[in-house]
């Protein structure tokens, strides 16, 4: 037991560099816009409940938290896809890739011509 705590912290202490060392530039406004513009899960749909930032690209990938990389997940979907490159984890859980990609582009524009006004 003692061991399993160990090496969660180390993993924890791990991610925390990670993050430290890469720009992360995601405003609470902006978050509340992708969460307003997604309706809830990005991933499953699953709408009026708690959702997460999850980096579609991983920290653990070379990601950041940043307008660009970030989606809200609900909290079954952001564990499963722990750091998993998210279309192969989309196809292994056979939800729609192509509908997400699609719609990712689509906040993203809306989000950059709202940030242009």
């Amino acid at each position: 037991m003692v061991a399993a705590r160990t090496m969660k912290q180390r993993a924890a202490k791990r991610r925390q560099r990670r993050i430290r060392g890469r720009i992360q530039d995601l405003s609470g406004e902006q978050w509340a816009d992708l969460q307003g513009l997604w309706g809830g899960c990005a991933y499953c749909g699953a709408a009026g409940v708690p959702v997460q930032k999850d980096c579609v690209l991983p920290v653990s990938r070379g990601g950041r938290y940043t307008l660009e990389n970030v989606v809200p997940a609900c909290r079954s979907c952001n564990a499963s896809k722990c750091n998993s490159e998210v279309t192969g984890w989309m196809r292994r859980k056979r939800l729609d890739e192509q509908n997400f990609l699609i719609r990712h582009l689509q906040i993203r524009a809306e989000l950059v011509s709202r940030l242009s006004e």
